[in-house]
């Protein structure tokens, strides 16, 4: 597929849980005249604790660094856990790096895009407890190998604990829930119909107080992308994993570099278009 924008955000490479793999082959399967990476590309939080950086998450790097040498504009919004780019401000080559963005969509519709950790009032004043809360979000992660690995011998599908857990606790409910009101306010004064965000982890496009609402997600637990069509149309592409069992490189040696089919990924989500996808 040829998409006019896109948006990706919370890859957290340099972590066990990112699915960098998936990540690899939607670059690869997908061309996009600007890309947005909103945030969080890379965990330094986690690399602090441990290094871990395997071939995949080279890869990614790589891959995104090839697209732009192509001609796509690559638009680079640092989150909380890569913020020491946002000492790098500037245009280098195809890669330019902002604190937030203003994107125009195809039909004329102004989108602020950020991180979103700016209104985090906990990542901003109390940062032990956003430490915390991390390495404890990075334990349940590393649980959903193993659950999943006893859900497929079973013949189930993927299912992220951590994921349910965040959902399934008021408080992170609560808080994503005044998160998006301060985005949209933030946003007001900006003049802009949008914003577009990341940090939560909770992909979504939704209406609120009559502006538009679009959080790119993670590629942590739901693997998702928004995507601008050339007519203006944003849709939200989630659930995007690799077939499992079969790595990229051994599916690209396969087919020669030959482009991908939509059946090449293990959709567990669609193409989405309205609100409210992800509440009740």
């Amino acid at each position: 597929m040829k998409y006019r924008t896109v948006w990706i955000s919370d890859v957290h490479l340099g972590t066990k849980g990112s699915n960098a793999g998936a990540l690899l082959e939607f670059l690869r399967d997908n061309e996009f005249e600007t890309l947005f990476i909103v945030g969080d590309l890379i965990d330094i939080w986690q690399l602090r604790r441990g290094i871990y950086w395997p071939q995949a998450h080279n890869d990614v790097i790589q891959k995104i660094l090839r697209k732009g040498r192509k001609g796509t504009e690559i638009i680079y919004i640092p989150g909380n856990h890569d913020e020491f780019v946002a000492g790098f401000a500037g245009l280098y080559g195809s890669i330019t790096i902002r604190n937030q963005a203003v994107h125009v969509t195809a039909d004329g519709r102004r989108l602020l895009v950020m991180h979103g950790h700016e209104l985090d009032t906990v990542v901003q004043n109390i940062k032990w407890l956003a430490f915390l809360g991390d390495a404890g979000y990075q334990f349940l992660l590393r649980l959903n190998g193993p659950v999943n690995l006893c859900r497929r011998l079973f013949g189930l599908g993927y299912w992220s604990l951590s994921a349910h857990v965040k959902k399934s606790v008021k408080n992170a409910v609560s808080f994503i829930g005044r998160f998006e009101e301060e985005i949209v306010r933030y946003s007001r004064d900006h003049s802009v119909q949008g914003v577009v965000c990341g940090h939560i982890h909770s992909p979504v496009i939704r209406t609120i107080a009559g502006v538009e609402y679009y959080n790119s997600g993670d590629w942590v637990e739901s693997c998702s992308v928004l995507a601008e069509d050339f007519t203006g149309t944003i849709s939200l592409l989630t659930g995007l994993r690799p077939v499992p069992g079969e790595s990229p490189r051994n599916r690209q040696a396969k087919e020669d570099g030959g482009a991908l089919s939509g059946d090449a990924f293990g959709l567990h989500g669609a193409a989405v278009q309205g609100h409210d996808m992800f509440h009740d």
